[in-house]
């Protein structure tokens, strides 16, 4: 792996807390390029970090050479193709230590549990624990939607500021699932000032004719996740809502402690 005269004598120190600074440093870099978009030019980063350009462009320089950074013909620099076994691992591995948690949530609410993310622009279902219902509603691991019609989209955007999400719905376009799918973005806007209000999201038929799905974020989950609730629209019923919403939330709630656990104290 190549590393700089610079990088490495960066390396040899040591941070505050123990960790190698340079390597804290290059990880807090991809992340601000992750937050802006994936994209972004050597003075942005500098903006934003408050590193010098010369720290920046010999971290930029490995992270290059590495292959988890790529330059752009325009000079900018853009998150590498190597991020996305990383990510897809990552992934994975979240969506194991999220099934007990679901699992749980299958046995007491009787439907079909997942776990979704947000990759990009795109929900990506990472986990899933079927209903033991003969009739029962899932989606596949692995199956990528966009978050207008789903529970966990709306669960997952509702915090985001509107001018992103307009920006977002703007990539996307809205198209129509069902006859009951959301596709304005100010119908959806509302929509997420009701998951706001309510502290939960639901996908009304708007995916799948006949479907209901409830949906909740995880807390401080490290990337942005949602676990919901999917099954006929005769189970899930106004009256059953108000006895999943809160087993949901209990069992969010309990996931994000678990996660944090995983991360270094």
């Amino acid at each position: 792996m190549p590393t700089s005269s610079a990088s490495t004598t960066d390396s040899a120190r040591s941070s505050a807390n123990g960790g190698v600074q340079s390597l804290e440093r290059a990880f807090d870099l991809l992340e601000r390029m992750a937050d802006a978009g994936g994209e972004v030019g050597l003075s942005e980063l500098s903006a934003s970090s408050g590193l010098p350009l010369p720290t920046i462009h010999r971290l930029m320089r490995t992270l290059v050479a590495c292959g988890y950074v790529r330059q752009q013909p325009n000079r900018r620099y853009a998150l590498g193709p190597r991020l996305i076994r990383l990510g897809e691992s990552a992934s994975r591995l979240l969506g194991t230590w999220a099934r007990p948690y679901l699992a749980r949530l299958v046995e007491e609410t009787g439907e079909t549990a997942n776990m979704a993310l947000l990759d990009g622009d795109e929900i990506v279902y990472v986990a899933q624990v079927p209903s033991k219902h003969s009739m029962r509603m899932f989606t596949e691991v692995g199956r990528r939607v966009l978050p207008h019609s789903t529970g966990v989209g709306k669960a997952l955007l509702a915090d985001f500021p509107p001018e992103e999400v307009r920006a977002l719905l703007s990539r996307t376009g809205m198209p129509a699932a069902t006859e009951k799918t959301i596709t304005t973005p100010d119908g959806f806007l509302a929509a997420l000032e009701d998951v706001r209000r309510q502290g939960y999201a639901i996908d009304d038929n708007e995916q799948e004719i006949g479907v209901r799905c409830l949906a909740v974020p995880v807390p401080d989950s490290p990337t942005a996740a949602a676990i919901s609730i999917s099954g006929p629209a005769g189970r899930v019923t106004e009256a059953a809502t108000d006895k999943i919403v809160p087993v949901l939330q209990q069992i969010a709630g309990e996931l994000s402690e678990a996660l944090a656990s995983q991360s270094p104290a």
